[in-house]
């Protein structure tokens, strides 16, 4: 992706739960851990979808269609970022959020619980089409404001 590194990209919300199929919570820092995905997330271990992402972008979109109040994590992501544009992703592309941690998208979108919690709020979700999914390939500690960068694209 050309030029994608040319604006600023943050991490504003690290996003946990216990359970699946609910809304996950804010938390101060994490740790990722390689192969694994956030420590104490319900979705670590998964081989794919280790870690889930969405950019507030997305969020405020959907909030300025449905006209319900949102907030990181109530679409189940664990990441919400600042600056990152899905639309310009691809499977394999590679980043690293802070000094440590390094993430490889293993999964564009996926299928909607019937009783997602967001789509019985606004009457749709976005994760289907806009949600990242990620393997940790490389852990380490993230905190809210941790910068993210592209890594180089290959020759």
């Amino acid at each position: 992706m050309t030029g994608r590194d040319r604006q600023k990209r943050k991490l504003i919300s690290i996003n946990v739960s216990e359970e699946t199929g609910t809304r996950k919570r804010p938390v101060d820092s994490a740790v990722m851990v390689t192969d694994h995905g956030i420590e104490g997330d319900v979705h670590a271990g998964s081989p794919i979808k280790q870690v889930s992402l969405l950019d507030e972008t997305e969020i405020t979109a959907m909030e300025e269609r449905s006209g319900v109040d949102l907030s990181p994590g109530d679409f189940a992501e664990n990441l919400t970022t600042q600056g990152v544009d899905h639309d310009g992703i691809g499977l394999g592309d590679k980043f690293f959020i802070g000094d440590e941690v390094e993430l490889e998208v293993s999964q564009i979108g996926k299928s909607c619980h019937d009783d997602c919690i967001v789509k019985a709020k606004t009457g749709e979700c976005i994760m289907p089409q806009k949600g990242l999914f990620l393997r940790v390939l490389s852990g380490g500690s993230i905190s809210p404001g941790d910068e993210i960068a592209f890594a180089p694209e290959e020759e």
